[in-house]
């Protein structure tokens, strides 16, 4: 034995805290930086290298996996119960000048009209559309100011879950969860959505300042730049007030109808957005739905998905400088990978 150690290469005696090398199974403990248990993805901590050095079957048993073909099925199902996404003639959008990928960071204006020409803002008087639009002034944008959440914002974020849990689309997403045994209630899922969501961490100067709700949809100004904001309802609004300067876009789905998917530059009063890649036309629960898959299902990693007929690619981020429950993250960001 004494003579095998030896041999022992250094990588051999040590294991990544960022790695499942050598993990697998082992207890939870809080202070690790990820987790290699099979409770991992029901916790959204899993390293990862998870599924490249331990059990393929992923969560708990084979059937409990959600493979890249349930993500493709899931998806399209999604994609067809989105009743209250934007008919063709509910919007209208002028996309004007393409820019390549490596002029994206050159904050030229290329585009002198608005990105919306015309959006039926009737639609914003439907119950899921109306409680999120509640909640987007909620937010001080810039990262290192403590967000002040009071009891009426809380009842903001409660509302907003109620109104889109009444809709099939996300009636369907918790029956696909539930039955890959991550979650045994709707109650447990609608807790958790709040906690990932909505829960609050700090992305610096130790305030509670950020969460991924605030940041995905609504935005953040971080270190001079526009951080987030992966949202079209809150562009147009912001747009329409000028308080947006559309300068070009780099991507447009293949898309002929809503949803559509855009990556965009934009100046946000003075702050730059370098790609700004958003679904166009789409409900807030289609959104906040298929955000939430992707996180559930393929946390920190591109998350591959089907949109009738077309293919599609979400990444997710978690954050992991602090956790709520039992070990579990919160949303650091989630977008469309526009390329």
């Amino acid at each position: 034995l004494q003579t095998t150690l030896l041999f022992l290469c250094p990588q051999d005696l040590y294991t990544a805290p960022d790695s499942c090398q050598g993990r697998c199974e082992e207890p939870y403990n809080e202070e690790d930086e990820c987790h290699c248990n099979a409770e991992c993805e029901r916790h959204h901590n899993c390293c990862e290298d998870y599924y490249t050095y331990c059990s393929p079957e992923g969560f708990s048993s084979s059937q409990d996996a959600i493979t890249d073909e349930d993500l493709l099925h899931i998806s399209e199902q999604l994609y067809r119960a989105d009743h209250n996404k934007a008919q063709p003639t509910d919007i209208t959008i002028n996309p004007q000048h393409q820019v390549s990928p490596d002029q994206t960071g050159d904050r030229e204006d290329y585009s002198p009209e608005p990105l919306y020409q015309y959006v039926n803002e009737k639609l914003f008087s439907k119950p899921t559309y109306a409680s999120f639009i509640k909640l987007l002034d909620n937010y001080q944008r810039t990262t290192g100011k403590e967000e002040d959440v009071t009891a009426e914002e809380l009842k903001e974020q409660d509302n907003f879950l109620k109104e889109v849990m009444k809709t099939e689309l996300m009636k369907k997403l918790f029956t696909f969860l539930h039955e890959k045994n991550r979650y045994d209630s709707e109650q447990e899922f609608v807790a958790d959505l709040k906690e990932m969501w909505f829960g609050l961490y700090s992305r610096g100067n130790g305030e509670q300042d950020s969460s991924g709700f605030e940041h995905v949809f609504s935005g953040e100004v971080k270190k001079g730049k526009v951080s987030g904001f992966h949202n079209w309802i809150r562009f147009y609004l912001l747009e329409k007030q000028g308080l947006i300067d559309y300068f070009s876009h780099s991507y447009d789905g293949p898309w002929n109808t809503y949803p559509d998917v855009l990556g965009m530059q934009f100046s946000w009063d003075g702050f730059y957005k370098e790609v700004g890649s958003a679904f166009i036309g789409s409900s807030p629960e289609f959104e906040f739905g298929l955000y939430s898959l992707c996180f559930i299902a393929r946390p920190g990693r591109a998350c591959h998905l089907s949109l009738g007929g077309h293919r599609l690619s979400i990444q997710t981020y978690t954050w992991t400088k602090s956790t709520y429950g039992n070990g579990r993250n919160y949303i650091a960001t989630a977008y469309v990978i526009s390329s």
